[in-house]
């Protein structure tokens, strides 16, 4: 099973998320990039799930099984 994304984390900008592993900003161990993935929160703001191709992952939406 895999992790659920959060929706709105409490410091984003202190994990990557390029993969399911979360690494911390400064210990890229997943070999994603030299530089860390932002969370869509970083880059769109607070109503990012709410942009196309985003659906599935708003707080409403049924967890997948």
């Amino acid at each position: 099973m895999s992790k659920r994304f959060p929706v709105a984390p409490a410091h984003p900008e202190r994990l990557c998320w390029g993969c399911d592993q979360y690494c911390p900003a400064d210990d890229l161990r997943c070999g994603n990039g030299a530089e860390r993935t932002q969370h869509p929160l970083e880059l769109m703001g607070p109503e990012w799930f709410r942009a196309p191709g985003f659906e599935d992952l708003a707080p409403d939406a049924p967890v997948p099984r």
